[in-house]
């Protein structure tokens, strides 16, 4: 699911302490979803388009399966 980041005005946005001062990070916040804790990420270079939300769980998988190496194959050739 998605919604305009500027929809999330509460929302205090953070990024990795490794992301450079380029401006091409991502950034998470904890939101609330239709009463469900969850998280928003979206790209600091267009912080008004749409952000990404994610439950805690699916965040948490995502997470491990970066750790685990299995998006390893996109980085061929970047």
């Amino acid at each position: 699911m998605h919604t305009s980041a500027s929809h999330l005005s509460d929302a205090q946005w953070r990024k990795s302490r490794y992301s450079g001062a380029q401006g091409n990070c991502v950034e998470l916040a904890a939101v609330s979803t239709g009463g469900s804790a969850g998280v928003a990420v979206r790209n600091s270079r267009f912080p008004d388009e749409p952000a990404l939300l994610l439950t805690r769980s699916q965040l948490a998988t995502l997470i491990a399966e970066v750790k685990a190496g299995g998006f390893d194959d996109l980085l061929e050739g970047a």
